[in-house]
């Protein structure tokens, strides 16, 4: 029995597959790189922030129907930026008719936003930040379920944000 007791927990053990699988994602559309709590998926699609046309890439993984997502965007000129990160941090707001109930700035200049809210009447969260860096913009958001995001999943999805 001694000699069987770690082969079962290793069967055990091996039998389990992990919420998060995490994994180093590199842009290849923008200067970042991220830690993805999945397999992402990247899409490109023209948007609209307040009057100015963007392209954004938006790479993102769903775990649980909570979505960890970074978007980016090249702007024509880096004096945009400001009003694009703002009208960024309003769509995703509006996105889950949500509040916005804490937003500071940190050191690095990113604007970070904790927002509550509802769709389909389920209660919404999202927290995320928002950055310029010249011409760039982005954002790194986590979105879903409150009930189903968790603190240190979000910490390291928003802390492992780098740009290169």
């Amino acid at each position: 029995m001694k000699r069987s007791l770690p082969l079962i927990l290793a069967l055990l053990l091996s039998a389990c597959s992990p919420k998060y699988d995490w994994r180093d994602y590199r842009s290849n559309d923008a200067p970042y790189a991220v830690l993805f709590p999945g397999k992402p998926a990247t899409q490109t699609r023209s948007i609209k922030l307040d009057q100015l046309d963007v392209s954004m890439t938006m790479s993102a993984a769903d775990i649980d129907g909570v979505v960890f997502a970074v978007g980016s965007a090249q702007l024509a000129d880096a004096t945009q930026a400001p009003a694009a990160v703002e009208a960024m941090k309003t769509a995703m707001v509006k996105n889950i008719n949500a509040t916005v109930t804490s937003s500071k700035t940190l050191d690095n200049g990113a604007l970070e936003v904790d927002a509550s809210g509802t769709e389909k009447g389920q209660t919404m969260r999202l927290i995320g930040r928002f950055i310029a860096k010249e011409k760039r913009i982005y954002q790194v958001v986590v979105v879903g379920p409150a009930r189903r995001i968790d603190a240190d999943s979000v910490d390291t999805f928003l802390t492992s944000f780098k740009q290169n």
